[in-house]
Formats: structure tokens, sequence, C-alpha cells
């Protein structure tokens, strides 16, 4: 469920916009069924490809729908999914009766990770530049570190440590977190798969295959300085446990479960994500933070409690 308020005006605006266009819901409606591709979108709708492209833009950056390149005959093509299955506004937070539903919030900037281990190629970039030198480990460990936006390397994982602070006597129903990333290839390959994993207190959640490095065209919130012919934007991705098991963008692709968490007795939260040593695509990581990339977040932990 994406859950919306009038205190995030920004998203609730976005949202707001996105289903404020006929055409736009019935690509929602389509996308219900089955995922599809801007062409075939364009087909059962009868609207020029530009016009559903544009809209796929909307939608998108509303976060009401996932794109992910795949490979095609002919280079690449965007495949869309809806993202959430249903839309939740709190128009007035002090008097949220409806809904017992509480959301403890925790975004963790990229570079503060609590641990790491990590093979070349690797590398961190800051709002003023690459932190030097590249394809060298050990510069993981350097407090500039705190400072970086991109986050990169072959092989390995970066762990972080988010503080859950949450009211005594309280039902933990979800744990979330979202993040934009892609595979690692010299500079940038469409076609350079990675089996990227994700670890909760040490309980494996769950693998998604990246399809690439994405750099065709610049990220949207990439700086100026930025060189156009290396990774430029990712996916944003969500791992989700609940009581019945564990979910990649709402689908489910593990049997770890809320309980095997152990989160009520903890203070702490932690994220573990990386590439296993026997993966079958070691295609390596970039993390993007909230200043580089498509997307303006770094790492979302979100708890749902009652």
């Amino acid at each position: 469920m994406l859950l919306l308020s009038i205190d995030e005006p920004d998203e609730l605006i976005r949202a707001a916009h996105a289903l404020s266009s006929e055409v736009r819901v019935n690509m929602i409606r389509l996308l219900n069924d089955e995922r599809l591709n801007i062409v075939e979108m364009s087909e059962k709708l009868s609207l020029p490809v530009s016009t559903v492209a544009a809209n796929v833009k909307v939608l998108e950056q509303a976060g009401l729908i996932i794109t992910e390149v795949q490979p095609a005959s002919r280079g690449v093509m965007k495949v869309c999914k809806r993202n959430f299955e249903a839309i939740r506004m709190t128009l007035n937070p002090s008097r949220d009766y409806a809904n017992p539903n509480k959301c403890y919030q925790m975004e963790m900037p990229v570079g503060h990770y609590t641990d790491c281990k990590v093979s070349p190629t690797c590398g961190l970039i800051s709002t003023k530049g690459v932190i030097e030198p590249q394809d060298e480990p050990s510069i993981f460990y350097h407090p500039n570190r705190m400072d970086a936006q991109l986050i990169w390397f072959r092989k390995g994982y970066v762990a972080y440590k988010f503080p859950v602070v949450l009211p005594q006597n309280t039902k933990i129903d979800s744990i979330q977190f979202s993040l934009e990333l892609c595979s690692e290839a010299p500079r940038f390959d469409h076609n350079w798969p990675s089996d990227i994993t994700m670890w909760i207190n040490n309980n494996e959640v769950g693998t998604w295959t990246c399809p690439g490095d994405f750099g065709e065209r610049r990220g949207k919130l990439n700086p100026s300085w930025l060189a156009d012919d290396m990774t430029q934007y990712g996916m944003l991705k969500t791992w989700k446990v609940d009581a019945s098991g564990s979910y990649l963008d709402e689908v489910r692709i593990s049997d770890t479960t809320l309980e095997q968490l152990g989160l009520q007795s903890r203070e702490c939260v932690v994220l573990k994500i990386g590439i296993k040593p026997n993966a079958a695509n070691i295609g390596g990581m970039n993390l993007f933070g909230r200043e580089f990339g498509d997307y303006d977040q770094d790492i979302m932990m979100r708890i749902l409690y009652k």
C-alpha cells in the first residue's frame, strides 16, 4: 500500500496528478493483469507510442508504476508493472482514526554503512566528485565515505544499522526497504545481469536479478560534471517482509517471515545488500543516494505497526 499524507505534500501532489488522467488510470488498469511494454500498451489503448511513453513517465515519477529495462530484439525495451495494490491518503493526520496502522520511517544515506566487504571494480562518488582512489577497497573505510551519493562494487556487500524507536506494546505488521540500484559493468551495459541479494538481521530475504547497468541517458538528478559514459541511474526496488513471507515489488520471493527477523526485541535493524559469492550472475552493484540517479531518496526503511 502507498501511504500518502498531507504532511508530505510533494508526494501527495505527484500521485494525485498522475491519477487525474483517464489515460493513466486505464494504463494502471491494464497493468493489474500483466506486465506490458510501451508498444503493447499503445496497441491495447489505441494510442500513439509517444503518448503512452509520456504518461508512463508521469506514473513512474509518482511511484505508481515501475519500469524495467529488458533486452529486446533490437536494443532494449521498457517493461512496466504496477507498484502498489492500494493507495491511502491522510488529509488530517491528527484525526487519523480510520486505520490503526502507523508508519515509522527512516532514511539512511548510502555512505553511512556500518560494515562492508567489497572487491574491484569499486568506488564512491560524493556531490564534489570521485573519492579517490578508485578500485581500492580500503577507501570504503575513509571518513569521506559518509558523503557518498553513489557507491559501486563488483563483489561483496554493504550493511547498515537502522534505529527502531516504536511505542511500547506495538505490533509490527511489515517492514520494507526501498532503494535505487543497478548492476556494475565497465562504464555501462544494459545487458549485464547481476543477482543482488538483501538480508535483514542476517536472514536472507530474497534476490533480484538486475538486467543491467544503465547509462544510455543521464540520470535525472546527476550533477552536470558527471561523465556521460558511465552509470547514470538505477531502478527503485522495494523488498518487504510480513507475516506471510517476503516480497519484491509485491511479488513473493521467499518464505522468510516477520517472526524470523525478531524485530520486536531489537533496538536496530541490520540491512545488508550485496552479491553472494556463489551467485549465478556476479554482475556487481551500483547504489544511488538522493542526489544521483532518478529518485530523490536514500535507502528508505518503513515499518507499519499497530
